[in-house]
């Protein structure tokens, strides 16, 4: 946890921001979590008035400018917010067309290399330089079936 708090440090830091305590505990509720976050969810990880509303979408974006965080559209009317991938880890998603739910889903690296290759030949064929890839698989979750 320490690397995730002096990385984000870090990366504010370049962009002329400080690590305020209501960054870091966003930066703590996303790393605790298994799982991308909603900004009521996010407030109700942090300890209580560390992150006022008012301030936690501001807080966010600049996460996200910083590339600390990144925002992941929801199938439902909520955006969801986790850790850059470098600070969290490769994953994919898996998301509930009804309820909007999102899972994190990690891939064997067999996988891995033949979604890495399948991209490589997909972007030669189009003059294209991919530089990562995330899929997220829809669907629906045990309670919305």
């Amino acid at each position: 946890m320490a690397d995730v708090h002096g990385e984000a440090a870090l990366r504010l830091a370049a962009l002329d921001q400080r690590y305020t305590n209501g960054r870091r505990a966003i930066v703590e509720a996303l790393s605790s979590a298994n799982r991308p976050l909603t900004v009521p969810e996010i407030l109700a990880a942090t300890q209580r008035g560390v992150v006022p509303v008012s301030s936690a979408y501001r807080n966010l974006t600049v996460l996200l400018e910083a590339g600390v965080a990144h925002r992941l559209p929801g199938a439902d009317e909520f955006a969801r917010y986790e850790l850059a991938e470098e600070l969290a880890g490769h994953h994919h998603h898996l998301l509930c067309e009804k309820c909007g739910r999102v899972a994190d889903v990690a891939t064997s690296s067999r996988l891995e290399r033949a979604l890495d290759e399948a991209a490589r030949v997909a972007a030669a064929e189009n003059g294209f330089d991919v530089t990562g890839h995330r899929i997220d698989l829809l669907g629906l979750c045990d309670d919305c079936r």
